[in-house]
């Protein structure tokens, strides 16, 4: 599959998202070598390999739904280090790291 710059347009005007050329030219090599990655796995022998539905034998037991009391906001919000009338505030944790 070839990855050009009309599919990179065409993949950030669905996403909604805006790049300028340095980062066009990243997300193209970036997806060039996802897809080069993915394409490996065509060099495997699966002929003797039975399709599976599931990961395991397992069957999934759902409990029954029960109704419980909740706690109000106010609770929540007592032993929560940070937060505001309606949100639990939180710290930064992804960070934006330039691609090399």
């Amino acid at each position: 599959m070839e990855v050009n710059d009309a599919l990179i347009d065409k993949l950030a005007n669905l996403a909604r998202l805006q790049f300028d050329e340095a980062e066009k030219a990243g997300i193209k090599n970036d997806l060039q070598r996802m897809i080069q990655f993915v394409e490996k796995l065509n060099e495997l022998d699966t002929s003797g390999v039975t399709p599976l539905l599931h990961m395991s034998d397992n069957i999934n037991i759902l409990r029954e739904d029960e109704v419980k009391g909740s706690i109000s906001s106010q609770e929540g919000f007592r032993n929560a280090p940070m937060h505001d009338d309606q949100f639990f505030k939180v710290p930064k944790v992804i960070k934006k790291q330039s691609i090399s």
